[in-house]
């Protein structure tokens, strides 16, 4: 055995190999944020956003990318490193951050609601839209939210295209009674929601998750999920050839590495492996999408 074992893995958690296997296991299902540039670039956007200065218009961002391409996992983090309540010296409770998901429907009652619960604030569904309002803006004044982030944005646009402009009025009536910037995040048919009325669409810049291609970058990224992942042999991922079947498989999406990638540790974890081969890789192909649907068996 080497004088240091495990440096094919992050010196963070290489004492992680030396557990039984249950607790590897457990070790690679508990999520685990993965930085890479187009995800900072994101976290430094929502970051400038939020220490703007108040003013009448802020500006405001629409962040898109298919399913499953990581938005919902920045967003996340970004609640995490900058959204913590504190007290200050005052001894009033601050919130910097409110992050929710969008209604199901474009219905601006149950995003009044939304917010609210978001608050952990008792409300009364049966109250008017306009007291619902005051009180989300009652609530926001009170704990001096910064920024608004509305996740899985293409949610709204189910309902009529009456209920679409007035739910997005709603959105510009806080964004402009508040001060505050909002962050809309979606798929990239969100963008219609934009187009209700010209001016959401000037209010709005447009961030996109592109899929990933199979260049130097989705190397740094593959070589980054392998450095956490609990085998006690080295994988080599970044090969070539792995990463070639890694990016079709995945059809180059975030989400689907990480599914791919855990799935496969787990296996060679599980046969005594410890490590994941070409072999295990090709085994796991059903994680690609078929006409959008995974087929696990059949």
């Amino acid at each position: 055995m080497n004088a240091l074992p495990y440096t094919h893995i992050h010196e963070k958690f290489r004492h992680i190999a030396m557990l039984p296997d249950a607790e590897r296991l457990a070790f690679i299902d508990t999520p685990r944020w993965i930085g890479y540039s187009q995800a900072n670039e994101v976290l430094d956007i929502l970051q400038g956003l939020m220490n703007k200065v108040k003013q009448h218009r802020m500006p405001n961002l629409l962040l898109v990318g298919d399913s499953n391409n990581g938005k919902t996992t920045i967003i996340k983090q970004f609640v995490k490193k900058f959204g913590e309540s504190y007290v200050d010296d005052d001894i009033d409770l601050v919130l910097p951050v409110r992050s929710i998901q969008a209604p199901p429907s474009a219905n601006e009652k149950d995003l009044y609601i939304s917010l609210i619960d978001s608050f952990g604030l008792p409300y009364r569904s049966s109250e008017s839209v306009g007291k619902l309002r005051l009180q989300v803006i009652h609530a926001f004044r009170e704990t001096r939210v910064k920024i608004l982030i509305i996740d899985e944005a293409h949610s709204m646009l189910t309902g009529t295209a009456r209920q679409q402009r007035l739910i997005m009025n709603s959105i510009k009536f806080l964004c402009n009674e508040l001060e505050i910037p909002i962050v809309l995040s979606g798929t990239k048919d969100s963008v219609r929601i934009l187009h209700t009325d010209p001016q959401h669409a000037s209010r709005f810049d447009i961030a996109e998750l592109p899929i990933w291609e199979n260049n130097k970058e989705f190397r740094r990224l593959v070589g980054s999920f392998e450095r956490i992942l609990p085998l006690r042999n080295p994988s080599n991922l970044t090969q070539q050839e792995n990463l070639n079947l890694i990016h079709s498989i995945s059809d180059g999406c975030i989400g689907n590495v990480k599914r791919l990638l855990n799935e496969c540790a787990i296996d060679a974890i599980k046969t005594g492996e410890e490590q994941i081969t070409t072999k295990i890789i090709e085994s796991k192909s059903w994680i690609r999408p078929t006409r959008g649907v995974r087929k696990i068996i059949g």
